[in-house]
């Protein structure tokens, strides 16, 4: 693997990448995680018995906001505007998990892989918020990018685990 790092000058400081002369295209990424936790807490979680509410609503609508927002939490990302960002929630009841999956588009200059990333992050962190009061070992794990399409990068797809 012999990529040069692209968020760094000649001098190697840190720099934000120059996209103006790459074309517009259509870009999608997908990133998922998960947050296992006690099955009471889950079984709390799927009946809306928290104290502060609909777990799976307010997780939902604070990933899409993160997406939205990821360029000012990103020092080096670029604000995009995000022609789609959906969040979705899987429980495994086998495994007391909820599994996260975030997918983020755009036409633009740039992907929109970190908008997925964090869509998933910060579902999963507003999940561990609002269950902590009953459950602080909660894990989450597996944050990860698993699909990407379109940019001049082509596409990439996951190995499966």
């Amino acid at each position: 693997m012999n990529e040069k790092l692209t968020h760094l000058d000649p001098t190697g400081k840190a720099d934000m990448v120059d996209v103006s002369d790459k074309p517009d295209t259509e870009r999608t990424a997908i990133a998922t995680g998960s947050i296992q936790m006690k099955p009471e807490t889950l079984q709390l979680i799927q009946a809306g018995n928290l104290k502060k509410g609909d777990v799976f609503s307010v997780a939902r609508i604070a990933g899409i906001m993160a997406a939205k927002r990821t360029a000012e939490l990103i020092p080096l990302c670029h604000p995009i505007p995000l022609t789609k960002i959906a969040v979705d929630l899987t429980v495994d009841e086998t495994h007391h998990t909820i599994h996260i999956t975030a997918t983020a588009r755009t036409t633009g200059k740039t992907g929109v892989e970190m908008e997925a990333l964090t869509a998933v992050s910060i579902t999963a962190l507003t999940i561990y918020d609002m269950a902590k009061a009953v459950d602080r070992e909660m894990q989450i794990s597996n944050i990860r990018l698993i699909e990407k399409r379109g940019g001049v990068h082509g596409d990439y797809i996951a190995h499966a685990d």
